[in-house]
Formats: structure tokens, C-alpha cells, sequence
């Protein structure tokens, strides 16, 4: 049974949609970012701070490799995942990868909605958030279109599970 990886920008519904779509398919579901806090034991906002990005992008691709081909998954990646250390090679290699395609505009209102301190990139404050977003959004654009599957807006893992079709 292939993996699935989600990738996207952060509030695209990486881990909400990974987990209705792992319960629909009767996978695991299992998020990045939580495999880097338990191995690190700190948060990843705590990273950041203490040893920066470049470490944390490291972490990543050490929770990346973790996760063997065939495990029957259902993995959401952080934001830039896919954008470092040739991980959407690995990800293309060993599973399914989607793309949730979800505008700046949109993810703008999500991550306002959801206003935690959980995403060390994103500034809650910050008036230029909407620009700051939209440049990311197209640095990795080249990354995420590599992707076997893209989902443009809004997504629900009904329809996650017709794009799956052939794919499982």
C-alpha cells in the first residue's frame, strides 16, 4: 500500500484533510512535525529560536526518511518540507504526493482564524503578511507542481480519494 503525502503551504489542510482522508482509506495518519517534536523534545517554534531554520530543516529530513515506503500512510508535511534537502525526490519515490493548492488570500484568513504560535515563518501581526505569503507561495511553486496530484482550492477527502483513484 502506497503512502500518501500531503504538501502545501501551512494552513493548505495538510493535517485536517490527512487525517479524514487516513480514517476514509483506514491508514495511519501521521504528521511531520510532530515526529520532529517528540524526537527533539521541544517545540518547533523552539528550534527556530534556538538553533534556526537551517537545524530544523535538517530535522525535517531526518523525519522525512523516517517514514519507509508501503507503510500504508497518510503523512502531512510542514510547508517547505518538500522545498529542502531533495526531499520531494524522496517523497515522489515513496508514495503518492499531493498538492493542496490553496491561494494566499485563503490562507491568510485560515491562519488568522487559527492564530497560534505553532508556525515560527508566519507573523501573525504582520501587516505585509498577505505579500510575504504570496512571495513563499511562489518560491515553492516549483516544488510543490511536482506533485502527482494537485488540488486547487478548497478540497474535502471525498474529493482527495477520486484523484487517488489509479494511484492506490
Amino acid at each position: 500500500m502506497k503512502n500518501i503525502y500531503l504538501i502545501g503551504m501551512p494552513s493548505s489542510g495538510k493535517s485536517t484533510l490527512g487525517r479524514r482522508l487516513a480514517n476514509e482509506l483506514h491508514y495511519r495518519f501521521v504528521d511531520t512535525d510532530k515526529i520532529i517534536v517528540r524526537e527533539e523534545g521541544r517545540s518547533i517554534a523552539e528550534i527556530f529560536a534556538e538553533q534556526g531554520e537551517a537545524y530544523f530543516r535538517e530535522a525535517e529530513t531526518r523525519a522525512l526518511h523516517s517514514i519507509r515506503p508501503g507503510e500504508a500512510l497518510v503523512v502531512a508535511t510542514g510547508g517547505g518540507m518538500p522545498c529542502f534537502h531533495n526531499n520531494m525526490d524522496y517523497i515522489k519515490a515513496s508514495g503518492v504526493s499531493i498538492f493542496l493548492d490553496v491561494a494566499p488570500e485563503v490562507l491568510v484568513e485560515r491562519i488568522l482564524a487559527h492564530a497560534t504560535p505553532d508556525r515560527p515563518l508566519v507573523n501573525h501581526q504582520d501587516p505585509a503578511l498577505l505579500e510575504n505569503l504570496r512571495q513563499k507561495y511562489e518560491s515553492r511553486l516549483p516544488y510543490y507542481r511536482q506533485a502527482d496530484i494537485i488540488v486547487t482550492g478548497s478540497a474535502t477527502e471525498q474529493m482527495l480519494l477520486r484523484e487517488l483513484g489509479n494511484w492506490l
